[in-house]
């Protein structure tokens, strides 16, 4: 029998039904609850481990009627087996120089945060954000994160990527770059980054949020191999694209939301 995560009593909410920012022509809801009280970190892992994100203090899972588009899906960093185009991105990245700082926003950040939303999310929820919206989202949250910082050599900032820490991996909370450096690949090369990092801070998992097949902004996580995606018996194997004859126990799982209690 698979072990039923137990998630302490909390109070959930239901948001009101919006446009959903992925798939054109559908309504988003979602289910939330603050992450708060004695160990806010202990309540984020158990949260996250079935299938919540976080957004500042707050912890959020998809709800939307009549459809479960969005799929949490991690990588088992000890297994990552990365592609081609993946290996020519991590031996090209040459000169940059990664830190790793708190969360504490810049305006330097902003301004490149500014940018990368205009080039790549004109019209989405975050195109109006203002230098203390970006900050509250940086900077307001009750668990461990940080910030990492790639640079060029010569002090150009190429990317910023915040990140949660959690008991059993690190958790991509949101990444961003400068539109004019896209041909380096600045998102792959986070992510890379990330799972050595995991690998080498003995974290097995790096959780990589919601997948989405149909949505070109979201289907790039399928390239990242081995990973595995929630179902309602548990974390799985996520389906190869080219590969669907081997998908049929997945995508009868994927027709139920994940499972959790709250006592």
């Amino acid at each position: 029998m698979k072990h039923r995560l137990q998630i302490p009593l909390r109070h959930f909410f239901a948001t009101p039904p919006t446009p959903c920012p992925y798939l054109p022509g559908l309504m988003e809801r979602k289910v939330v609850t603050l992450l708060a009280g004695d160990d806010p970190d202990g309540l984020h892992n158990a949260l996250s481990q079935a299938g919540f994100r976080r957004s500042q203090d707050l912890a959020y899972r998809p709800a939307c009627e009549n459809c479960n588009a969005c799929v949490p899906v991690r990588v088992p960093v000890a297994d990552f087996q990365p592609n081609d185009t993946q290996k020519r991105i991590w031996r090209r990245r040459g000169d940059i120089v990664t830190r790793q700082l708190p969360a504490y926003a810049t305006r330097e950040h902003y301004m490149v945060f500014r940018r990368y939303v205009t080039a790549r999310h004109e019209g989405g929820g975050m195109a109006d954000m203002e230098f203390a919206d970006y900050r509250a989202m940086v900077e307001d949250s009750p668990v461990r994160t940080g910030l990492t910082e790639f640079r060029y050599a010569d002090g150009r900032l190429l990317g910023v990527c915040l990140t949660d820490e959690m008991s059993d991996g690190l958790s991509l909370v949101y990444s961003f770059f400068d539109p004019d450096f896209e041909r380096s690949s600045p998102g792959t090369l986070i992510i890379l980054w990330h799972i050595e990092h995991a690998q080498q801070s003995g974290r097995p998992y790096l959780y990589l949020g919601y997948w989405i097949a149909n949505s070109p902004k979201m289907a790039y996580k399928a390239k990242f191999r081995p990973l595995e995606a929630l179902t309602p018996s548990g974390w799985f194997p996520a389906p190869q694209p080219d590969q669907p004859a081997a998908c049929t126990k997945y995508e009868q799982n994927l027709g139920l939301s994940p499972e959790f209690t709250v006592p």
